[in-house]
Parts: C-alpha cells; structure tokens; sequence
C-alpha cells in the first residue's frame, strides 16, 4: 500500500494544479481524487467491517454511525467517482456503502435524512436504477413529513429532550440547514405523484423565506418556533460565533436549498432569494477572502474580538472548505438557470482555490480525504480545521456540474 500511494504521489505531484495550469483542472482532480480514495475505501472496509468515514484527526480515520448526519456523503461521494469516471468499481463501493444505510427511511428522530438519503440511494437511482432504492426514497420522506409542525408551517429540525439543544430553551428549532432536505420531498413527489411532499417542502421554504433572513439577505442559523401558535420566540445560532453573526455554512446551505427549491417549483421567489444571497456575498467587499474559501464565520474578526486576543489567535484565521464547495456547486446551477456568467466565474474561482495545496491534500496525505480546513462546530469544539466528507462530496459534485455547464448541457440530471 505504501509503495503504491508512493507511487501515486509522484505521478500526482507532477501534475499538480494552479490556477494557471494548462491541464484540464477536471480531469487532474479526477486523477488526483482516484489515488486519495483508493485509500479511504480501503480504510473504510479493514477488518471486513464496513464503516463510514468521516474525518481525519489526530492522526486517525473518524468513523461515525449510520445515524449520524453525515453517514450518507461518503457513498454519494463514490456515486460521484462512478460518474465523473465511468469506472463500475466505484458504483459497486457505492452501492455497498449506500445499503449500509437501509434502515435511515425508519429515523425519525432528526431531519437530516434528507441529507442521509438522498446523497446516497438518491444518487443510486439516478445513475444505476437500483431495484427497491425508489421505495427506501419514499419511505425516508415519510419519516421526515413526521417532523413536520402544520401550525407553524415548518419542519422541525432538532428535537429538544436530549444533548445541548435540550439545553438552549428552545421549542420547535429550525435550522437553514434543514433547506438541503426539502430536495428529497420535491423528488418523492416528482415520483409519486403524490403532491403533498411538495406542499411540505413549499411551505417549510415560504417560512424560511419569510422568517430566516435579515435585511441584507445574511441568514440566522437557528430560528425557534413554537409549534402551537407558530409564533417566533428566537433568531439566534448554534454553529457561528454569534446570534447575529453569518455563519459561513448557514449561508452556502442557502443559496443552494433555494435554487434546488427553484429547480423543483419555478417560483421566481426562490430563484431571487438565492441571487440574493449569492450576490450579498459575492459582491459586497470585505465578505469573501480574495480566494473565496470564507472564513468559518465571516463576521469571525469583529465578534472576535468581544471573545479577546486568544480567540483570535486561535480561531480568528480558521476557514471552511466545505462552504466554499457547498457555495461552487450551487452557483454552477444558479449560472445555468440565470445564464449569468458572473456566477460561473466565482465558482471556477472558487474550484482553482481548492484545487491548490493551499486546500487539497498531498496524495497520500489527510487520511485519504480529498480536501483540508473544513470546520464542523467551533462552539461545541467539534472537528475544527480537519477534512470532512461533506466538502469531498460538494467538491465532487461542483467538477460535475462544471463539466456538464461547459460542453453545454444542463448541470443537474
């Protein structure tokens, strides 16, 4: 194995990109992400045990449970080698990491199947088809219809009996994240004909829309409901600095849950909202680094300093890779229903950032992981500055849709 990543590492650095290399930046990531994952999937299946990887600290593989919320990027992330290669391979190490996950359609005791499901049976259907990964879809959204709160309109993301949300005095939270599942709601109805996961999906949107943003189109990470009434109790967060801060994931879960929204609905709020938010970000000064890779929240300097020199220190140059892909492949869709080039051009800018050492890996490097300095939750000290699957995944699929936007097709099948 070390003779061979060796070996990989030599090719691989020899074709290392920059901004200005004249090889196809696609296809060196393909190659480059290939030596990375051989790894990673060999890691994931030691001891003829199958596990989920998550990320890389201290030195080790962090392995997480099928329930945990990341526990579906890893499969749709081999689904992605599958189709960025054509290579059958990655579909079978695919597909075996995806069944791993059956029994998710059953939880329902947090809103992230989406995330879970989709990623990885979704991905499954559409590029093989599967036999029974249709009836896992539609069962998963069952459970998630479970969570949702008619009265106030939304689907509730966290419960609030158990661990630190229970600690926060909260009712009925929701999360921007929650956005990101509304996708498995359009696409069961899309398949079923049944419309009322579209309705739940268009009315968790039309709050969010209404409720979640501040004048400037910055989103608050958590608002708190209560269920009964539907009344506001709270606007605040988890994940940022600060309740008033922008949380960097908080805001790339917007602009892509609206443009998905958008894909599904055609209705014009949402393709504006995500506009919104991208151009808030993208064209305002002082929001966005000169490499667009954010900081892990961009309001991390001035908040900081209320935390004092310390914090700064030590959180205060921290970025997250995953927002920056999160946010690349949500503008390569946003520039095809727009045909707005200035959406494409922050997007490649933002693919040749992560493609260079700065924020990819050295093969052999990171635990098999693709890209560096992604960040989990600094509040709760949990994976700061490590790689994390979610921001392979996101990467993944931003080469694709590149790809597919520049021979002139639609970048989303």
């Amino acid at each position: 194995m070390k003779v061979k990543l060796l070996l990989a590492a030599l090719i691989i650095t020899g074709m290392s990109v920059q901004c200005t290399d004249k090889r196809d930046i696609i296809e060196e990531n393909i190659e480059n992400a290939k030596a990375q994952l051989d790894y990673l999937i060999k890691a994931s299946e030691a001891n003829d045990t199958l596990r989920i990887p998550s990320t890389f600290r201290n030195g080790e593989i962090d392995f997480v449970p099928t329930d945990d919320w990341v526990s579906g990027f890893f499969a749709g992330t081999l689904w992605y080698m599958y189709e960025l290669t054509g290579e059958e391979y990655y579909a079978e190490q695919a597909q075996k990491h995806t069944e791993i996950l059956h029994d998710i359609q059953f939880l329902k005791w947090h809103h992230d199947v989406g995330f879970m499901v989709y990623d990885s049976y979704g991905n499954g259907l559409r590029l093989k088809n599967i036999e029974g990964y249709d009836t896992v879809l539609v069962n998963t959204a069952k459970s998630l219809a479970t969570r949702f709160r008619p009265n106030a309109g939304i689907i509730q993301s966290w419960n609030v009996d158990r661990g630190w949300q229970s600690e926060r005095g909260w009712k009925c939270p929701v999360i921007i994240d929650n956005m990101m599942n509304l996708e498995l709601f359009f696409k069961v109805s899309e398949m079923t004909g049944d419309p009322v996961y579209k309705e739940i999906a268009m009315s968790h949107a039309d709050k969010t829309l209404a409720n979640h943003y501040r004048d400037d189109f910055s989103t608050y990470h958590v608002v708190d409901y209560d269920d009964e009434t539907g009344e506001i109790r709270r606007k605040c967060t988890a994940q940022g600095i600060a309740d008033e801060s922008r949380w960097a994931r908080g805001q790339a879960w917007s602009i892509y849950g609206f443009t998905v929204a958008y894909r599904f609905t055609g209705e014009e709020r949402y393709l504006q909202r995500a506009k919104d938010v991208a151009n808030y970000l993208l064209v305002e000064e002082d929001n966005m680094p000169e490499d667009l890779v954010p900081y892990w929240d961009y309001d991390v300097k001035e908040f900081g300093k209320e935390m004092g020199e310390d914090y700064l220190a030590k959180y205060g140059e921290i970025r997250d890779v995953s927002s920056a892909a999160i946010v690349a492949s949500a503008l390569y869709e946003l520039h095809w229903m727009t045909k707005d080039d200035f959406y494409k051009q922050k997007a490649d800018k933002m693919i040749e950032s992560l493609s260079t050492p700065a924020y990819r890996a050295k093969v052999g490097e990171n635990g098999g992981f693709i890209l560096m300095h992604s960040v989990g939750s600094i509040p709760h000290g949990g994976n700061i500055d490590v790689p994390l699957n979610y921001a392979d995944y996101y990467f993944l699929e931003a080469l694709i849709r590149k790809g597919r936007i520049e021979k002139g097709e639609n970048p989303v099948r």
